[in-house]
């Protein structure tokens, strides 16, 4: 059982779209699709004191100096063992040398947290990883100030027998882990992942690189980032959050720092919850996601650069943007939630996209919302994202056409939308409606199957401004019984 002693009355509260006790969800079923609207569980992140206070007094500590094949250890609770060294009782260790082949492994069954001070050490391990937290309460690695740390394992691991498949990163705990302190790691990851925690991974400070053949960071409960300058290359995802048995597990939240991503998967993937309400992003995908949540994905502040070959932004159940400076390309939509997607601030550039906006139900409430895509702008579709990647490549996806809506109650939206001459500026399977906020949705020069406006059901405009800037440089006022121009304007006359 995790103890929550010492905590600080200092906590993140990230409340995810509903105040619930559980995953709630409801279904809306048509001939062809169903609308599954999920709610995310409000998440608490709490730091202890020993995640925050660093601890830089190393004569009150035990030391472990690590000396090429030997180690040697001043003062209690540590056992050596050729190149390797369990530490057996929590409490503070200084760690210092260079270590070939060899492992420091906690194994302590105390209630009380063990914390380690990287000061400057270069650990490597040919067969397993250089760091292993087999059990304790906790485990806080702490890098001391202005040092360099290195952590590698090699590309083949052995295990005790062929059930075993763990550990499985260069820096593995199976309870919480925690890194602080103002000095740097680099983790070469050669085998599969970079720094796992099976409970809750937190990141407080420092300076992280991390090379790994598979993810990048993975905590299976949740994925914290408070603070540091993280720099990730991935094979895998960059960061990875897994829990698929609870739906209060799962999530990542990011408060800050600066964190950089180059992943061949999906940069953030999130089994439940992924929030954001600060920091500095910038996320490289080679072909999936730059985000993605299973449930939601919330976004209050921060800086965020993606340039990914799929979705930017993704979520299975819901997006919310509350605020935050976005800077997105995506091979296929800028933003994607099978559910809503919620704009109520923010600033979003959108430079290249298949679609720009595209849920189920699309509402705008405020913001700036600048749109470039090479098929719709906004795309109001009922049903759900269904991967076309697998099989076809980014592009088109399979919704019903009997739901979808696009809602604009305020802020202002600009779209240039296909560019080809094909999709529409604001695409509805269902209806349309405008209250409010400023948009103007640019015509291509060749309208082929293009439409500016195109709805299924009902378009209805009772404020706000709505504009059509024509290929020729003129604008049109769109009114309430405004009806679309071209090919894709569901059979409507044109304008009036």
């Amino acid at each position: 059982m995790k103890k929550f002693s010492r905590f600080l009355h200092l906590s993140l509260l990230l409340t995810l779209l509903a105040a619930c006790s559980g995953t709630a969800v409801q279904t809306t079923s048509t001939s062809t699709a169903s609308i599954v609207e999920a709610t995310a569980v409000p998440v608490i992140i709490s730091y202890d004191s020993e995640d925050l206070e660093t601890a830089v007094d190393s004569t009150a500590t035990n030391t472990i100096s690590l000396a090429g094949d030997t180690i040697s250890v001043t003062g209690e609770g540590a056992v050596v063992n050729g190149s390797s060294v369990t530490i057996i009782t929590a409490g503070t260790y200084t760690l210092s040398g260079t270590l070939n082949n060899g492992q420091i492994l906690v194994e302590t069954t105390d209630e009380d947290p063990v914390v380690l001070i990287l000061n400057g050490i270069n650990i490597t391990n040919a067969t397993s990883a250089p760091i292993y937290v087999s059990n304790a309460e906790k485990v806080v690695i702490t890098l001391a100030e202005g040092t360099e740390n290195v952590v590698t394992d090699g590309n083949t691991y052995l295990f005790a027998d062929a059930e075993t498949d763990e550990p499985n990163a260069a820096i593995f705990s199976k309870d919480d882990l925690t890194i602080n302190g103002s000095g740097s790691l680099t983790v070469n990851a050669n085998y599969n992942n970079g720094i796992v925690s099976k409970d809750d991974l937190k990141i407080v400070s420092g300076t992280i690189t991390i090379h790994a053949v598979n993810d990048g960071l993975k905590g299976r409960d949740s994925i914290a980032i408070k603070d540091g300058n993280l720099t990730i290359n991935a094979d895998g995802d960059g960061m990875q959050a897994n829990n698929d048995e609870d739906a209060e597990q799962g999530y990542i939240a990011i408060e800050g720092g600066t964190i950089t991503i180059n992943a061949k998967l999906d940069g953030l993937q999130a089994e439940t919850s992924l929030q954001i309400s600060g920091g500095n992003l910038n996320i490289t995908t080679a072909s999936e996601k730059g985000m993605k949540a299973g449930v939601a994905l919330t976004i209050t502040g921060g800086t965020i650069t993606i340039n990914s070959a799929d979705d930017a932004l993704h979520a299975n159940g819901t997006i919310t943007i509350n605020g935050g400076l976005f800077t997105l390309a995506s091979g296929d939509d800028g933003m994607h939630a099978d559910a809503t997607l919620t704009i109520n601030d923010g600033t979003i550039a959108i430079l290249t996209s298949y679609e720009g906006l595209e849920a189920s139900n699309v509402i705008v409430n405020g913001g700036t919302v600048d749109i470039v895509s090479s098929d719709d702008g906004l795309n109001g579709a009922g049903g759900n994202d269904t991967a076309a990647s697998e099989s076809t490549g980014f592009g088109q996806d399979n919704f019903s056409s009997s739901q979808g809506t696009i809602t604009i109650n305020g802020g202002t939206i600009t779209i240039a939308a296909a560019a080809s001459g094909n999709g529409d500026g604001l695409d509805a399977n269902g209806t349309i409606t405008v209250t409010g906020g400023d948009t103007v949705v640019k015509t291509p020069s060749s309208y082929r199957d293009y439409s500016d406006i195109d709805y299924d059901t009902a378009f209805s405009l009772t404020g706000g401004s709505v504009r059509i800037l024509n290929a020729d440089g003129t604008y049109t006022q769109v009114t309430d019984s405004y009806v679309s121009q071209g090919p894709g304007g569901g059979g409507r006359p044109g304008r009036p």
